[in-house]
């Protein structure tokens, strides 16, 4: 499987690496490919030493101006054109959707991605790995626009909350089977 990740290029503390780094040893002990941003840097960096430490391939999409941090020992990288074309990209390329902490441009993705999901425009599963309560919030603000009509689909057919690594990619696994 291929699982596109969005999350952050910033370092951070070890509440945030530790997690990230198993679920890239997950991916790659899978035998599944990480599709992510492309960055050899920051939280991008270490979701991506864990999937190739484990076996995993790696498909990189970065974008012009941030080719001279794309992660040179890629299996694969890609230089979008611009941030719209790699979420073009990063879609195309992946069976599966996982994200991560991040900034607004981990936000940007994620609520792009779900849009084009509540529009039919693509069915692949979106998990929200809620690594430390990050995403806290946002569930809640989620479940507020659910419960008073903002979303035309259920949450639940949206987008899976996942509270740990294992959790995300045991739903993702699951879900793929049962589209076969």
């Amino acid at each position: 499987m291929n699982i596109c990740v969005f999350l952050s290029a910033a370092e951070l503390s070890e509440q945030y690496t530790v997690p990230a780094r198993e679920f890239g040893k997950l991916i790659g002990a899978g035998g599944h490919t990480l599709v992510w941003g492309g960055s050899d840097s920051g939280l991008m960096k270490v979701v991506a030493d864990g999937a190739q430490e484990a076996g995993g391939r790696l498909v990189g999409i970065s974008v012009e101006f941030l080719h001279h941090v794309a992660r040179p020992n890629a299996d694969e990288m890609v230089i979008a054109r611009d941030l719209a074309h790699r979420k073009a990209e990063l879609l195309l390329r992946s069976d599966a959707i996982v994200i991560m902490v991040g900034g607004t441009g981990t936000l940007d993705e994620a609520t792009e991605i779900l849009e084009l999901r509540k529009h039919g425009l693509h069915a692949k599963p979106v998990v929200l790995l809620n690594t430390a309560g990050f995403y806290d919030g946002l569930k809640q603000q989620f479940r507020r626009m659910e419960a008073e009509g903002f979303l035309p689909l259920p949450l639940s057919e949206m987008v899976y909350f996942a509270e740990d690594g294992q959790a995300a990619l045991t739903y993702l696994t699951n879900y793929v089977q049962e589209q076969r």
